[in-house]
Formats: structure tokens, sequence, C-alpha cells
């Protein structure tokens, strides 16, 4: 971890008793109510398993726990702390997202950002900023999964997801014992909250990937090591955030030059994404029709959002940076020491190179979406786009259902998928483009959620009238009554 977790003031320990108790007030009717799941042998039978422990995970690990869903299993691969983007590579200074954008605390303001935020750097900080530091939000995810008492199992990562007698077979390996087996964890519902990446991997035009060496090549959102970069050229393909944010990174870390290239003809000055963040789409749009969800998806391949204001003033301020619209990489050579690259504007001779170019839908890039992989629909075996508005890509992303499930291509023989849920970017053509970010976590979590109860809840529909005739609590207690007053006899 870059910093402590948390700042320990005393304002931020008042604020967590409170998050406490007020838990406490509202937890009614929080009490455990899953009936344990039939077992076929001694591995215990899990009610839900989180594959992640960023954000979305945590807002989910606590709304399925005041639910009453109290046997819930967090694995995270990162140690703990790390969890998540905000460590990794994410590298903007503040959050793209509104400082007063709420979700994952349920509705509880004392549990929200903007409380951990007063309380821990005061009234008049948060008064002065427009978007919350990066650090400072990871600092409040640490604090949030304590506050709310959430466990993870952290540096441990699933290497597989099939299924076992009516139930999900998970294999995960814990970090640090690669000579060990994995073993395998059961459940009957597996939520994949495993990010913007969730769907695949994130890509490397595959004409980049073929003609780089790997020692001058990286991706902007893996691990990098900017020291090497020291003293040199970079050039960064990609118009987003995250290219403005690795250049300003290159650069403070001693980089020579760094040119950022791009198709467009013009940079995006406009987000289209602020025009959506209205409690109507933001709560229905799974509900919109095949056309309409399609269509808006359709759309941001068109028109996409800008990088940050904080972004583009962060790189313009460094003398060495230079911007280049219109230059697409028509030819990349690596001669062995450096990188030549042509573009309509212009040549260029790098040291190194970044590409900003997103992820890709590939379950076989990611070992718990294999055997799903085959199995599932995909918007392609269900909805034909109109003329012209065809997307291999789109196209490839899951069609779910109301809550996140997966649907199987046949249903009577791969029921079982709907078992898992998407709670990732994978979800964006079916749930929307807001879905599993910060500011749709408000109305996500509850679908999600409202789906795993549902479906715990008919798995033991059964038991519920056997359960009622046998319910013999006693609540009163009749006494013998005073002279002169009516008997009362209890019911035969």
């Amino acid at each position: 971890m870059s910093e402590a977790p948390w700042p320990d003031t005393p304002s931020v320990r008042a604020l967590t008793a409170r998050v406490r108790e007020e838990l406490a007030l509202l937890a009614y009717p929080g009490r455990a109510w899953v009936l344990p799941a039939a077992r076929t042998s001694e591995e215990p039978i899990h009610d839900v398993v989180i594959v992640g422990a960023g954000q979305a995970a945590l807002g989910t690990a606590l709304a399925l726990k005041r639910d009453g869903v109290h046997d819930v299993v967090l694995l995270d691969r990162l140690p703990a702390g790390t969890e998540g983007v905000w460590e990794q590579f994410a590298r903007m200074s503040h959050l793209r997202t509104p400082k007063f954008t709420v979700g994952i605390e349920g509705g509880l303001p004392s549990l929200s950002a903007p409380a951990f935020y007063r309380a821990a750097y005061g009234d008049q900080a948060w008064a002065s900023i427009e978007r919350i530091e990066r650090t400072r939000w990871m600092q409040f995810l640490r604090w949030f999964r304590h506050a709310a008492g959430i466990t993870v199992r952290n540096n441990v990562e699933c290497v597989g997801l099939n299924h076992r007698a009516g139930v999900i077979a998970l294999a995960v390996s814990e970090q640090g014992l690669t000579d060990n087996p994995p073993t395998t964890l059961l459940a009957r519902q597996v939520i994949l909250a495993t990010g913007f990446d969730g769907a695949g991997a994130w890509r490397v035009p595959a004409t980049i990937e073929n003609a780089v060496a790997p020692e001058r090549l990286d991706h902007a959102c893996r691990a990098i090591d900017f020291k090497k970069l020291a003293g040199k050229r970079v050039g960064i393909l990609g118009h987003g955030a995250s290219a403005f944010d690795n250049a300003c990174v290159a650069l403070e870390h001693g980089a020579s030059s760094v040119d950022v290239c791009f198709r467009r003809e013009n940079i995006p000055t406009i987000n289209p994404h602020r025009r959506l963040e209205f409690a109507g789409f933001l709560k229905h749009f799974p509900e919109l029709d095949d056309l309409t969800r399609w269509r808006t998806n359709h759309f941001f391949e068109t028109f996409d959002q800008p990088p940050t204001q904080n972004a583009w003033d962060r790189a313009h301020s460094h003398a060495h940076f230079r911007s280049h619209s219109g230059s697409p990489w028509l030819a990349v050579v690596d001669d062995g020491h450096h990188v030549h690259v042509s573009t309509p504007r212009g040549n260029f001779v790098f040291d190194h190179i970044i590409c900003a170019t997103g992820a890709v839908v590939d379950y076989e890039a990611r070992p718990e979406l294999r055997a799903l992989g085959p199995l599932v629909k995909r918007w392609r075996h269900v909805f034909a786009p109109p003329s012209g508005e065809s997307s291999d890509t789109l196209g490839d992303y899951p069609y779910l259902g109301p809550t996140f499930e997966y649907l199987p291509i046949e249903a009577e023989q791969n029921s079982w998928v709907s078992r898992v849920r998407a709670f990732n970017f994978s979800s964006v053509v079916s749930m929307g483009p807001h879905t599993t970010s910060a500011s749709g976590h408000k109305y996500a979590i509850p679908r999600l959620v409202s789906g795993v109860t549902r479906a715990l809840m008919l798995e033991q529909s059964a038991a519920l009238l056997p359960a009622l005739h046998a319910f013999d609590e006693v609540e009163l207690k009749p006494t013998v009554p005073s002279a002169g007053s009516s008997v009362f006899t209890a019911n035969a």
C-alpha cells in the first residue's frame, strides 16, 4: 500500500462507531435465513462466492449481509488493502466521477465516501475539491471494509469454474502455494466482480504485439516499471484518460518525451455519459428493449468520453508532451533498438510504446470464464442489428438476464450457468454503460442482490410450509385472571 490504510483520527473512529450503531439500528430483519444446502460430500456449500473484492464486491457483500445472507465468501488475488484498480494501474490523480457520487454504502449516510472524507480531512478540505483524490478513495474503500465488518480471503485466485451436482465448483489457488494443486470451493451462487477486463483481457492490437519486442511494449492498464522509461522517447496509442495519465507518469519519471497519438480528428470534448446519469436510466436500462440497449452501446462506440480535464491539463503542463490527432499507427517496426511508427501525419521513432487501447471480450483469456464461453448466450445469438448498426465487438458480449445472470444457449442442458452473475464490465450491453461503475452502484447492487436472494429463496420454497406448521415458539403466556375479569383460554 502506498499510504496508511486510512487516517486514524478521533473523528474517523467516531464515524466508524456510528456506522456500526446505524447498521444495528437498521438490521431488521437481517437474521440468517438461508437453509443449508444438501451435501453430497463433506465439502461445505457456501451460499455465495464473490470473485473480486473491489468496490463493487464490497457494496454487494454488505447488501447481502443486510438481507440476511451471511455465508458469503469474498476472494481476491491481491494482498489486503490493494484490491481493485486504484493501486494497480489507475494512474489518475483524481477520480472521474463527481465527489458526491454514492452507491456502495446502501443508503447509509455515515458509510458514504463524503462522510468519510469529511471525517478524515475536514469540511474545508471537502468543500475545496470537485473530485476525490485516487489515493484517498482507496483509503475510503479500506475503511469501508473495516467499518462494515466485511471479511475477504486475500491472495486467493479463482483459476477455474464449473458445475457439480447442481452447484458451482470454483477451483482456487493461494498465492505463494504454487506447488500445491488448486482447492475447490462450492457455492450456490457466484458473482464475478472482476472489473473492466472481467470479460477477457487488456487488448494490444495484434499488429503491434506481433511487431514489438515485449521489453519495449506495455499496456496502459497493466503494471509498468516507469523507472525504466527515464531518458526515453515514449509513444502512446489512444485518446482516453489512461493515455494521458500514463503520459504524465512517464514524464514524471524522467521520460525525455511523450507523444500521444490517436485516430480521431478531434479530441472529444463532450462526455455523453453525463447525460445518462439520472435515476430512470440508471435503474431501468436493463428493462429497455433490445434495440434501444444496442443503439445506446453502439452510440458509445462512435462518441466516446474525453479524457478528464485534470488529465489533459496535467499532461499539457509538461514541456515535452505532445498529442497528435488524426494519427492512427499505420505501420509499426521494431529494429531491435527502437520502434518506428508511421502515421498519416508523420513518422516517429520511440524507445518504448504504451497501448491505451482498452479490453477485449475473450473468455479463453480468463480461467473462470473458459467453461462458460461456449455455453452462454451472446448478443449475436439473440439480436440482429439493423443495417449499418452491426458491431462484432458488441455482439460478443454476454446477453444477460435481468439480475446479471448468464443465460444458457441450451437451457435444459446448461441451466447451471444462471447461478453465475457477471457483475463486471461484460454486463455493459445488457445492463447499461454505468452499471458497474461508481455512478451506477446505487441501483445496480440492489438489482444484483435481489436476483441472488430470489434464487436462494425459491430453492428452499418447499421447506416454507413445513417450517410454518412446525413453528412452536410461544409468544403469549396466559395467566390466571383476577376475580371479575373475563376469562381467556388458549386455542386448542
